[in-house]
């Protein structure tokens, strides 16, 4: 494989005029490397919304609309980023309504406070949780791995979990993840508290928009940066108008004289509220006028496009990539939608090689541009090659740049 194959990066990159390595993305959408490429329209939406103004919780309001319209939900929030739309959940279940409690979160001293999880959905993103001042209490254990035909968490051993200190219970969503959702979610209200569900990435199919709400979650998370192609510093909560309205007081700019807060009509009922709460703990998670409006411009544009053909052109580039690796004598398959992923993804094994898995992907990482390809099956010495943020030429690229470091 020759070394001097063409980039397809263009001369005149941003990141290349910084002194920063671009990256040729065959990750998928890794917030590390950048989330996906936003949506054309809502680019040039967001630049007409920087040379304006808008009350911010009347642009909230409007996207609330809009993400209750295409979930079926009571009520939506634009936040920054799915995590922040996880510490934002917890902060309302914790905190409700009462603006005394908001006031002083992280700090839960005398209030119900922990979230009750399934472990195996324990993850490093539940510190978004535990940032608003959460206890996770998780319940189960790992016997499934033993053979028995156990499973990793019962019904009942959630159902037991739950006390007086509980204020959610959270749900991570993945196909993989046990009990049904719509089960927890009865096991919860039958005790009287919310369903808190991390489904940053679970977005396409848009039928997952809905999905969650109907099987019972009280506060779903989706990332805005990923599937949707909205702004990466995006996501976005769909739930209970109870828990939105408390979120959007945690969250908005509260630096306003009593007399004259006039929160957004249908987003926030000031007579719900005993006073107008102070700067919350979602203050520092703002989110702009700008992203505010790409989001909203990235979500009608993800519901009107073709799916069909965006899930066409996934697999027929996966199909590509695999065909010229095969070519090339290394053992590849390609996987459906699933699993960590919502797109088709060719799946390379090096066992049979001289060139550790481990090896290639730090060579890739060196060179410039910077080649990313999926290094979740590490461990299994197998590298994933995802088409969702490449172009035809950059999938080309990649596959000669994984070529290339194996000659090596």
């Amino acid at each position: 494989m020759p070394e001097d194959t063409p980039t397809p990066i263009d001369d005149d990159s941003v990141y290349r005029e910084l002194g920063v390595p671009p990256v040729v993305n065959a990750a998928g959408t890794k917030t590390r490397i950048g989330g996906s490429r936003i949506r054309p329209e809502a680019l040039a939406d967001m630049r007409r919304a920087a040379d304006e103004f808008v009350e911010l919780g009347d642009l909230q309001a409007r996207a609330a609309d809009l993400v209750a319209d295409v979930t079926g939900a009571e009520a939506g929030y634009v936040t920054s980023g799915a995590a922040a739309g996880l510490t934002l959940s917890a902060a309302a279940a914790i905190a409700g309504r009462d603006v005394s409690v908001m006031d002083r979160l992280p700090d839960t001293s005398g209030v119900a406070d922990e979230i009750v999880m399934p472990r195996t959905h324990r993850t490093g993103y539940d510190h978004a949780l535990r940032a608003a001042g959460a206890t996770i209490v998780d319940v189960g254990t790992n016997d499934p791995h033993l053979g028995t035909g156990a499973t990793s968490v019962e019904p009942w051993e959630l159902d037991r979990a739950i006390t007086d200190e509980t204020a959610a219970v959270g749900y991570v969503q993945k196909d993989y993840t046990r009990p049904p959702l719509a089960v927890v979610a009865d096991i919860a209200h039958d005790n009287g508290v919310p369903v808190i569900v991390d489904a940053a990435a679970e977005v396409p199919p848009v039928e997952n928009l809905s999905a969650f709400v109907d099987d019972g979650a009280d506060m779903v998370v989706f990332s805005g940066g990923k599937g949707i192609r909205g702004p990466q510093t995006t996501g976005i909560v769909a739930g209970k108008r109870r828990y939105v309205e408390s979120i959007a007081v945690q969250h908005l700019d509260m630096h306003v004289a009593a007399d004259v807060w006039t929160p957004p009509e249908g987003l926030v009922d000031r007579a719900n509220f005993d006073g107008v709460p102070r700067q919350g703990i979602g203050r520092s998670m703002k989110v702009g006028k700008e992203e505010l409006v790409g989001l909203v411009s990235a979500l009608e544009a993800f519901l009107d496009e073709d799916r069909d053909a965006v899930r066409r052109s996934w697999v027929d580039r996966t199909e590509r990539i695999a065909a010229r690796l095969r070519e090339a004598g290394l053992a590849v398959t390609t996987t459906e939608p699933g699993g960590s992923s919502v797109a088709p993804e060719a799946v390379v094994s090096l066992a049979a090689v001289d060139t550790a898995a481990r090896e290639l992907v730090a060579t890739l990482r060196a060179e410039d541009p910077r080649v990313y390809v999926g290094a979740d099956g590490l461990h299994e010495d197998e590298i994933v090659l995802n088409p969702m943020c490449l172009t035809d030429a950059e999938a080309d690229y990649a596959v000669d740049r994984v070529l290339a470091a194996l000659d090596g």
